[in-house]
């Protein structure tokens, strides 16, 4: 995104100051000239085009508007666009299908939550792809779960596990293309 070398993905953080907005955190990918990125300025632009298809769509079928996302040129190979590609398409086809009264503001919770466990390379560092957090973010809308409700919450778990057994199952280390 910097210089166009290759990433590097790091075992244990690395102080640094991300190259566009300035903030100091602790990253795990780099570049070998030390270039870091954070989430949100990497994130940027692919997910004003991710969002405008999104809420934008009237198609009622979740795999055609993730098609159309995933079609986008700027989208990255990896990265946690995917994982708001999967939950926002999932929520933007029911939707528009009408068997649940969402509205676009649901779709924008669902990208809001998926931000709150998705970050680059933590599929590898935590062992959980941010997709699984995004439909449990799905689910959790749909069943109305919080923290502390019985069956709403359980099913939301559930859900998840599912997800991640799924994805555990096909891919090797490029889980945001289902590849291995």
């Amino acid at each position: 995104m910097v210089c166009s070398s290759p990433l590097q993905y790091h075992t244990e953080a690395v102080d640094g100051i991300c190259h566009y907005c300035g903030n100091s955190d602790k990253w795990y990918i780099s570049c070998p000239d030390g270039h870091m990125v954070c989430d949100s300025c990497h994130n940027q632009q692919t997910m004003q085009r991710i969002e405008a298809i999104i809420l934008e769509t009237r198609s009622t079928d979740p795999f055609y508007i993730a098609e159309q996302c995933m079609d986008l040129g700027i989208l990255p190979m990896l990265g946690c666009q995917h994982t708001y590609i999967a939950g926002g398409a999932l929520m933007s086809a029911l939707k528009n299908e009408g068997t649940y009264t969402l509205t676009n503001d649901a779709v924008r919770e669902v990208f809001h939550r998926t931000g709150k466990q998705a970050h680059g390379g933590y599929c590898g560092l935590t062992g959980t792809c941010g997709i699984a957090p995004a439909l449990g973010a799905c689910i959790a809308i749909l069943a109305g779960s919080k923290c502390g409700l019985d069956r709403e919450q359980r099913l939301t778990m559930e859900l998840v596990a599912r997800v991640v057994r799924a994805i555990t199952e096909l891919t090797g280390p490029s889980c945001c293309k289902g590849q291995g």
